[in-house]
C-alpha cells in the first residue's frame, strides 16, 4: 500500500495532530511538496500533502483562506500540513474552518518536526511500497512460470486471476474462447468477442481497454504473437485498474504466452510440412505410405471418411495481399473448429489455394458451410461493399477415403469451378448430382459454341423459307418420334423429314449420331434463352 495520511498520522516520530478532515485520511499521498506561494496550484499534479508556514498568506481572514482551500482541493491536493510556531503559534481559525468547510484534511505539523522528515517519511513509504510491488511481481512470474509449464495454459490463467483478484481469459487465432479462470468468466469472455475480433485488426502487439465505472468490471485486451497478425488474445477482468503488482503479473503472462503461441506456430509450420507430404501422397494413390508418414499426427481422418475442400480466390484478388488472408482466415477458422471438438485436420496451403482434408459430419466441415452461409448473407444485405473477401471460392467433394483421395480432390475442383461460375462462396459436389447440368449452360464458352453451330439454321429460318430451328426442337424433344413431333407442329410428317434432311445439308451433320443429337439438343437449351 502506498502511504496515506493515516500512516503519516500514526508515524511516531513526525508527532501531526489532525486539525480537520478526520474522516479523509484514508487517501494515498503521492508526494510531499513545501511551498509559500499564494497561488501554488500551477505547480500541483494533484495527490500532494502541501506543506506551509502561511509566510505569504492571510492566514486570518476567512474569505480569502475559503478561496486558498477551495483551490487546493480543485487541484487535487489530497491534504494541508500547517508548521506551527514558526509565524504562527497555532493554526488561525480561518484555515482551520476552511478546511473543515471544503473538507480538506489539515495536519498540524509541531515546529520540532522539520518539513524534511516528513518528505523522508512519505519518500521512504513510497520506495517501500514500490519493492513490495516489484517483489510480488518477481513472485507472481515465478508462479505463472510454472503454472505455464505443469499445467499449460489453463493453469496459467488461474493463478493470473487469483493474482489480480479478477479473472483472465485466452482466445485462439478466430477469436473463440478456449480457456478463462475462474470457470465462471467462460460467459463474461464470450460477450467480448467483437472486441477481441477488432484488436485483431491491429498489428501485433496491440492492446484496448473495455469497461470502467458504469459497467461490471474492467477488462483489457492483448494481442498475443510476434507477426505481423495476432495469433491469439488475452483478456484480463479486473474491479479496477491494475496496481503495479498486477501489471507484473499481466505482463509476465504476455510473455509466456506468447512464447507458448511462437512454439506452437513453429510446431504447427512443421506439421504443415508433414501435411503436404500427406496429402501429395494421397492423390499420388499411395494411402499406405501416407498413414506411414502422418502416424498419429492426424488421429484416425485416414481411416474415416473425410471430405475434401479446396478454397480458392478469383485470379485478380490473387495480387492482393488481402486474398491470402482471408485464405488465412479460413483456415483458422477450420483449425479452430476441429480443436475445440478435438477432432483432426489436415490444412495444406498450395500455392494461391487451400485444401483440407475434414472428417466427414465434423466440426470443420460444418463450419466452413457455416463460413461460406455467413458470406453469402452478407452479399445480399443492402450496405454490402463489394471486398477481395467476396472473390474467395470453395469446393467441396462427397464423402470418400484415403484410396479415393485423387477423386475426391478432382470433385472438389469441379465444384470450385462451378462455384466461381455461378458467383457462389461454396458448392457441394453431391449439390452438382443431385442438380441440373443446364445452369452449366450459362458459361460463355457454351453459349459461344452453341451459336456457332445453330447460327446456320437461324440464318435460314430468317429468310422465311422454312423453320428449321422449331422443327428440330420438336423432332429432339420427341426422341425422333416423326407422328408426335409433326403433330406438335401442326405439319405433315413428310413435311418434317423433309426439314430434317436440309438441317443435316446445313450443318453437315447426321441426325443419326447420338452424340450430334445431344450436343443440338444442348445447344438448343443454351440458345433458348437468347434468341
Amino acid at each position: 500500500m502506498p502511504p496515506t495520511l493515516a500512516s503519516l498520522v500514526h508515524h511516531s516520530a513526525l508527532k501531526l495532530t489532525v486539525r480537520a478532515g478526520a474522516d479523509r485520511l484514508d487517501v494515498p499521498v503521492r508526494w510531499a511538496h513545501v511551498s509559500e506561494l499564494a497561488d501554488p496550484v500551477p505547480y500541483m499534479e494533484g495527490g500532494e500533502l502541501l506543506l506551509i508556514t502561511a509566510l505569504k498568506l492571510d492566514a486570518e481572514d476567512p474569505e480569502a483562506m475559503r478561496r486558498y482551500v477551495r483551490r487546493l482541493a480543485g487541484a487535487g491536493v489530497v491534504g494541508l500540513g500547517f508548521a506551527v510556531g514558526v509565524n504562527y503559534e497555532e493554526i488561525p481559525k480561518a484555515l482551520v474552518d476552511a478546511c473543515a468547510d471544503e473538507p480538506l484534511p489539515l495536519l498540524e505539523v509541531p515546529r520540532r518536526t522539520p518539513f524534511l522528515a516528513i518528505s523522508k517519511a512519505v519518500s521512504a513509504a513510497i520506495a517501500a511500497d514500490q519493492y513490495r510491488a516489484v517483489t510480488a511481481g518477481f513472485a507472481a512470474q515465478r508462479e505463472l512460470t510454472k503454472q505455464a509449464l505443469n499445467s499449460g495454459p489453463e493453469g496459467l490463467l488461474t493463478a493470473l486471476a487469483a493474482q489480480v483478484d479478477g479473472w483472465a481469459a485466452l482466445y485462439d487465432a478466430s477469436g473463440t474462447v478456449v480457456a478463462a479462470a475462474p470457470d465462471w468468466a467462460g460467459r463474461r469472455a464470450a460477450r467480448l468477442t467483437g472486441e477481441v475480433e477488432r484488436l485483431r485488426e491491429r498489428p501485433a502487439p496491440a492492446s484496448s481497454v473495455v469497461g470502467g465505472p458504469e459497467h461490471e468490471d474492467r477488462v483489457e485486451l492483448h494481442s498475443l504473437g510476434t507477426g505481423r497478425r495476432p495469433r491469439a488474445a488475452l483478456a484480463v477482468g479486473t474491479a479496477a485498474a491494475p496496481g503495479t503488482a498486477e501489471r507484473y503479473a499481466v505482463h509476465s503472462a504476455i510473455a509466456l504466452l506468447t512464447l507458448t503461441t511462437e512454439r506452437s506456430r513453429s510446431l504447427h509450420a512443421a506439421e504443415q510440412r508433414i501435411g503436404t507430404a500427406v496429402l501429395r501422397m494421397l492423390l499420388a494413390g499411395e494411402p499406405d505410405h501416407a498413414r506411414a508418414v502422418a502416424g498419429d499426427l492426424y488421429g484416425g481422418l485416414l481411416d474415416a471418411p473425410f471430405r475434401m475442400i479446396v478454397a480458392d480466390s478469383v485470379p485478380g484478388a490473387r495480387a492482393t495481399a488481402t486474398g491470402g488472408d482471408r485464405l488465412g482466415t479460413l483456415a483458422e477458422a477450420l483449425e479452430s473448429a476441429a480443436a475445440r471438438s478435438g477432432e483432426a485436420v489436415l490444412v495444406v496451403p498450395e500455392g494461391e489455394r487451400l485444401v483440407v482434408l475434414a472428417a466427414d459430419g465434423g466440426a470443420a466441415v460444418a463450419a466452413c458451410v457455416a463460413w461460406a452461409t455467413a458470406l453469402e448473407a452478407a452479399r445480399t444485405s443492402p450496405e454490402h461493399a463489394s471486398t477481395d473477401e467476396d472473390e474467395i471460392v470453395v469446393g467441396l467433394s462427397a464423402p470418400t477415403g484415403p484410396i479415393a483421395a485423387a477423386a475426391a480432390y478432382k470433385q472438389a475442383e469441379q465444384s470450385l469451378s462451378v462455384a466461381r461460375r455461378r458467383g457462389r462462396v461454396l458448392v457441394e459436389h453431391e449439390q452438382l448430382a443431385a442438380g441440373s447440368v443446364l445452369p452449366l449452360l450459362a458459361d460463355d464458352a457454351v453459349k459461344a459454341f452453341a451459336d456457332g453451330l445453330l447460327r446456320p439454321l437461324y440464318e435460314h429460318d430468317a429468310t422465311g423459307r422454312g423453320d428449321l430451328v422449331a422443327s428440330l426442337r420438336a423432332w429432339l424433344s420427341r426422341h425422333g418420334q416423326w407422328d408426335a413431333a409433326a403433330a406438335d407442329l401442326g405439319v405433315h410428317r413428310h413435311t418434317l423429314r423433309y426439314r430434317m434432311r436440309r438441317v443435316e445439308e446445313i450443318l453437315g451433320r447426321s441426325l443419326d449420331d447420338p452424340d450430334v443429337r445431344m450436343e443440338l439438343w444442348l445447344a438448343l437449351k443454351a440458345t433458348s434463352t437468347d434468341q
